[in-house]
């Protein structure tokens, strides 16, 4: 059953919220893939840009974040 925004998410409480994105079937994000022997480390700096711009067009703040080879993390304040 899906549940609304203001259900999930009291800022009151924390402002502050831990976000995870995942690639599926042993894609990967960047770094080297062992299997192929490609290097897919050029995506990091895209990546990084991505979320400057994301942050400065909504209203969060990027208070850390980790790019690992297939998936990140990311640790969001809401503004």
């Amino acid at each position: 059953m899906t549940r609304s925004r203001k259900t999930i998410i009291d800022l009151e409480t924390t402002p502050y919220y831990h976000c995870i994105s995942r690639c599926v079937r042993r894609a990967f994000l960047c770094g080297e893939d062992h299997f192929s022997g490609q290097s897919y480390e050029h995506r990091r700096e895209w990546i990084v840009g991505r979320l400057a711009y994301l942050a400065n067009t909504f209203a969060i703040e990027i208070a850390s974040y980790a790019i690992m080879s297939n998936h990140y993390h990311l640790v969001l304040r809401v503004d």
